[in-house]
């Protein structure tokens, strides 16, 4: 079976992207998206002879998720496969010329969605958001009618089964993402903490550097992707402007570098508002390490409290702290069921599933 897999932009990786990269790979499929950093994608292990660019993009939003949103609205390469994923929320409109399909949902687009509130106050300035709110009220009006001419859904998560339900009005079934077990080893609960995400407002990451602020002894080191636009530069330069010295911000590392840092850090952090899924915190448990993240979104789905890690009630920075002297005290005592945890999650159950739906379209 031939497969073809839409996803919005490969110039910033992250665990959506990993994910398709994955995907692809399993399924012997091609990837058609926007921007692609070949570079990127090779050091984290992939070939990029199946990734195919419809076009470039700006860098900048809304212009940069406009134009991918046209780009594979605009696509046509029907009869060439026997079945299409979309694997990017902007690129939903891929669906208006392409069938059999299925949409595998990260999440319907956050900034127009769950966090547009959220967006609106802390990435628009004052002046242009009334024109911010146009642009949100016609394109969720396009979302849903381009839901409609989704033949199936799959949502990553619970969270976001409920997020497609309240804005899309569509059911969905939920095959978690996968993390590559056999990659990940343990070697040591070492001196550091680690934190790996996005460099974007929504994931918090501030809120980690403070509490790290008040605890020299403790080291913290971030790993952070990240666009070149406006909105994530910004930000990028606000925490590189607060963190103190036990604090090491790391834009992007390889694949091996990566792997090197689970294996050695003393534990995981994430701090993401209402995350999706999350894919960190269980490359973190594949690495024997226990994660501290809030009680809210994907982290209820992989995050056992107590038992892999600590799940934070209304998360604040003292909290973050709380919870770092409470798992600091012994955090070797996790390993084994964080171990046991992420192999739920593996890559092989991930395509297993993933076949099935193939098969039965």
């Amino acid at each position: 079976m031939k497969i073809a897999i839409f996803h919005n932009f490969l110039d910033n990786i992250g665990g959506a992207e990993i994910v398709d990269l994955l995907m692809a790979r399993e399924l012997g499929a091609d990837i058609y998206t926007t921007n692609i950093d070949r570079e990127k994608i090779a050091k984290m292990g992939f070939t990029t002879a199946n990734i195919f660019s419809i076009g470039k993009v700006p860098i900048n939003a809304p212009f940069r998720q406009e134009a991918a949103y046209w780009r594979f609205r605009n696509l046509n390469l029907k009869k060439k496969y026997d079945f299409y994923i979309i694997a990017g929320d902007w690129a939903i409109s891929a669906a208006y010329h392409h069938h059999p399909n299925l949409w595998y949902v990260f999440s319907p687009m956050r900034e127009i969605f769950d966090l547009y509130e959220f967006t609106r106050e802390n990435s628009v300035l004052k002046w242009k958001r009334p024109i911010f709110d146009l642009w949100v009220k016609w394109r969720r009006r396009m979302i849903k009618n381009d839901a409609i001419r989704v033949d199936k859904i799959i949502s990553v998560s619970q969270n976001v089964k409920e997020r497609v339900k309240k804005y899309l009005d569509r059911e969905s079934e939920i095959i978690y993402p996968p993390v590559e077990i056999a990659k990940y080893r343990y070697e040591k609960n070492g001196d550091f903490w680690l934190s790996v995400n996005r460099l974007i407002r929504h994931k918090r990451v501030d809120m980690q550097i403070m509490a790290f602020a008040k605890m020299p002894a403790e080291k913290l080191i971030i790993v952070g992707s990240y666009e070149k636009s406006k909105h994530f530069t910004e930000y990028v330069d606000y925490i590189k402007k607060i963190a103190t010295p036990n604090i090491k911000i790391l834009h992007w590392v390889d694949n091996k570098t990566l792997i090197d840092l689970y294996a050695d850090c003393k534990g995981f952090i994430a701090t993401s508002l209402d995350e999706d899924f999350g894919l960190t915190p269980l490359e973190a448990m594949a690495s024997g390490k226990p994660v501290i993240a809030p009680n809210e979104g994907g982290y209820r789905e992989t995050v056992v409290n107590g038992v892999t890690g600590r799940l934070i009630d209304q998360i604040d920075e003292d909290k973050i702290i709380g919870a770092i002297k409470e798992i600091g005290q012994n955090p070797e005592k996790y390993k084994n069921s964080c171990l046991e945890q992420a192999r739920k999650f593996d890559l092989e159950i991930f395509i297993e599933k993933i076949k099935n739906k193939l098969k039965n379209r």
